[in-house]
């Protein structure tokens, strides 16, 4: 019976002990290995003093590493709590201040931001480093290795906290997702389901290992014994030799990422015969660049769409006829229907059901779903309501449940595969000494889909140039959510109430 994420774990070590769990680089684990490892580290963590729902952060890019902590934590029942290597050192202190976990491990070329913050996180006890250690924090693979194979005397229980993933939020604070076990096994069950992984799957991974994306694939492949073959990060020629190399069945890249694929010279010489699903996500593919890709590599195509707060749909790729009729073409637009055991509703302000249609937010239910915030009630009951999850976007469902988003409430700009939250960005412009006011939309971009783009009010007497501003935001938000342009103006337009009016904005500034 799997009730937990522990219980994948220990299921695969019996019934596959000497299959192939994971390639990373030259790194082959088989499924008791995974076991293995993720025991005796859980046990080096209890006798460091973490306890069952006490919080162990990792703060890395993708390596096998990063799966030891969290089988580590799927066995023992600790909160493991994820930090995107791709944040500023301020944003970093939030999450990590905000999850205030007993134990950091962190990979060493990290070793500077971590030592500089160490000041300001006293609730962390240990901190543990993945490579070459510096005096200061404890060597990882010294540590795991101290551990008893038989594992820590606590174990995970279904109702126990997993995650807690952090996702930006209109306020421009970070929020931390709460996920629980038997969430996540309902999630890797709907991944598994709706792509079709078997056991003798080999599931291709190159989104990082702190969103949801990848995480919750490698549940899905883990869930039915399949490979995971995992990249530390994305390069397009690689992905294709590994492939080839490693007879991957199955990929998962966001569009921008498909494309750059298709973009690698000698790409039609190449064995890629063995996949046969290619997932993307974070926004529909072009018909064009699904043209394309339909040629390269065959009907091949499954789109997903979902967030870290759960919910779910697919375009399936029986649903992938760029030649079909007005209604198929129009539906790639779409991102899909409703995943088994997921409920999509369109509703009004009230949360009343729209008819079929008409325009309204996207509700969703399902199993899947997030249980709240972290620390942040007033967002839970604000997300939370009547047992549906209030996502934010906005859509419509057409006569089949193909579902349509259509903009976003929250003012997210996605660009490449990274949600980038309009509010956040805005702050970080407007600490500048020169911004009066701000304001940020998204612009179309071929590659990015979209690209952030400031709308500045200088202060009066004071100058700045648009490379100014880019660069001061450097160094107050990641590198991927700075502005790549800006647009001075003499005031921004506002709406009645006082807001600034977006939609004018955008009418004004969003092309060109």
């Amino acid at each position: 019976m799997i009730e937990t994420l522990g219980d994948i774990i220990r299921n695969n070590a019996y019934k596959f002990p000497g299959e192939t769990a994971l390639i990373h680089g030259d790194v082959r684990r088989d499924f008791r290995t995974m076991h293995d490892r993720a025991a005796r580290l859980a046990s080096a963590l209890h006798g460091l003093g973490l306890r069952r729902q006490d919080r162990v952060s990792i703060y890395a890019m993708n390596c096998a590493e990063f799966l030891d902590v969290y089988g580590a934590a799927e066995l023992a029942g600790f909160i493991a709590t994820t930090v995107n290597f791709r944040l500023a050192p301020p944003e970093i202190a939030y999450i990590v201040k905000d999850s205030q976990p007993k134990i950091l491990i962190f990979e060493a070329q990290y070793a500077d931001v971590v030592d500089a913050l160490r000041p300001a996180l006293p609730f962390v006890q240990h901190f543990v480093c993945i490579g070459t250690a510096p005096a200061w924090a404890l060597d990882f693979e010294t540590l795991l290795q101290s551990g008893s194979p038989e594992g820590p005397p606590i174990r995970a229980r279904a109702d126990d906290i997993m995650h807690l993933i952090y996702t930006s939020g209109t306020t421009g604070r970070p929020k931390g997702v709460i996920r629980r076990h038997h969430a996540e096994v309902e999630v890797a069950d709907l991944m598994a389901t709706e792509i079709g992984v078997i056991v003798s799957d080999r599931m291709q991974l190159m989104m990082p290992l702190f969103h949801v994306g990848s995480r919750f694939l490698q549940l899905g492949a883990h869930l039915r014994g399949a490979t995971v073959i995992l990249h530390r990060a994305f390069d397009a020629a690689d992905v294709l030799h590994t492939i080839d190399r490693e007879r991957a069945t199955i990929t998962h890249m966001a569009p921008t990422l498909v494309q750059a694929v298709l973009d690698v010279p000698g790409i039609e010489a190449m064995n890629l015969s063995s996949l046969h699903t290619v997932c993307y996500s974070a926004a529909p593919m072009s018909v064009a660049l699904l043209r394309r890709g339909l040629k390269v590599l065959g009907p091949v195509f499954l789109q997903l769409y979902g967030m870290t707060e759960g919910g779910g749909t697919t375009l399936h790729k029986r649903q992938h006829n760029p030649d079909g009729t007005a209604e198929e073409i129009k539906r790639l637009g779409s991102i899909g229907q409703a995943a088994p055991n997921v409920d999509v509703r369109i509703a009004d302000e009230h949360g009343q059901p729209l008819p079929t249609g008409e325009v309204g937010e996207i509700l969703t239910r399902t199993g899947t779903h997030m249980s709240g915030y972290w620390n942040n009630t007033a967002a839970t009951l604000d997300a939370l309501r009547d047992g549906w999850y209030h996502t934010g976007d906005v859509g419509y469902l057409d006569t089949e449940g193909f579902l349509y988003l259509v903009d976003r409430k929250k003012d997210m700009i996605i660009s490449g595969a990274e949600n980038i939250y309009s509010r956040e960005v805005e702050e970080a412009i407007a600490s500048h000494p020169a911004v009066a006011d701000c304001a940020v939309i998204g612009v179309p971009d071929a590659y990015w889909g979209e690209t952030v783009r400031g709308i500045v009010v200088l202060t009066r007497g004071m100058t700045a140039t648009a490379e100014d501003v880019i660069a001061h935001c450097r160094t107050q938000i990641a590198g991927y959510k700075r502005p790549r342009s800006i647009v001075f103006i003499d005031d921004l337009p506002r709406l009645p109430s006082g807001k600034i009016n977006k939609v004018t904005l955008r009418e004004l500034y969003r092309q060109g």
